[in-house]
């Protein structure tokens, strides 16, 4: 009588809860670390106006600008019929300059009235005037409106001009356009880049009219900025002295918050589906 031997093994039985976890998507870790990055680079996070504090220098109205990282204060005198500004701007490059120029003709370059803060020979921050006459006569000179207190600081990695600038009195809006470069030669600024932030640093600043001011007396209102494409200026303006003063009025940074908040919960995500 033969023995047989059984060889057979049963396969282990695999327990019914283990399961294999699939790898999030490549394209899922891109969108949130893209995601991310917008929350920390947007407008919002770049420069809060309300936020930059001048020595011995207060202004009734501020506005983040949308184009260079850039911010202007103004405090409009209606009995005076001037604008009492403070552009603040990052330079390209440290030994660059920054521009903030009114163009009572256009919306654009040509034409504008610009304020031109540098640094000079001997490292001291000065400010000129240009009458950009044209795209290709940018000299130094005269502008169409009085500037009285004009200076320039550079602190922070932010350059800033101060003026005082006499407008017409019927005036109650300005075309006004914003720009910086990365060098100066021979006290001369350098062409500015043109890439699309360049391009559309300008648009319409509504100041409040004379007529009711002087009946109510009332702060200037909220700015409005509406920004146009196109080519912005490179421009300045001479003169130092102090600077313009005001009241500040501060601005809200709920923004800021929500894409804080935004920003925690992407990680949070981020780190479960890494999991």
């Amino acid at each position: 009588m033969h023995t047989f031997h059984n060889n057979f093994t049963p396969p282990e039985k695999k327990s019914k809860m283990s399961f294999i976890r699939p790898k999030p998507p490549q394209t899922v870790i891109l969108l949130l670390t893209y995601a991310s990055l917008f929350f920390l680079i947007s407008p919002a996070n770049a420069i809060i106006c309300s936020s930059q504090k001048f020595s011995n220098n207060l202004y009734t109205n501020c506005t983040d600008l949308p184009t260079l990282n850039s911010s202007l204060h103004w405090t409009h005198v209606a009995n005076t019929s001037s604008i009492s500004i403070a552009f603040v701007a990052p330079p390209s490059k440290p030994d660059g300059w920054i521009a903030w120029a009114i163009n009572p003709t256009g919306t654009g370059m040509a034409g504008s009235q610009a304020l031109l803060a540098f640094k000079d020979s001997n490292g001291s921050m000065t400010v000129k005037t240009y009458n950009i006459s044209s795209y290709s006569s940018i000299v130094e000179g005269k502008i169409a409106f009085e500037v009285s207190d004009s200076r320039a600081e550079f602190s922070a990695g932010s350059m800033k001009i101060y003026a005082t600038l006499k407008l017409p009195k019927t005036m109650t809006e300005v075309n006004h356009v914003w720009q910086v470069g990365g060098s100066v030669m021979g006290g001369m600024p350098v062409k500015h880049e043109f890439q699309p932030e360049n391009l559309n640093a300008k648009g319409i600043l509504k100041i409040q009219s004379p007529q009711k001011a002087k009946t109510s007396g009332a702060p200037a209102p909220s700015p409005a900025i509406a920004p146009s494409p196109n080519t912005s200026p490179t421009g300045s303006s001479t003169s130092t002295s102090s600077s313009p003063t005001g009241s500040s009025r501060p601005t809200s940074s709920s923004a800021t918050k929500n894409n804080v908040m935004c920003l925690f919960f992407m990680v949070i995500i981020g780190a479960l589906m890494l999991n």
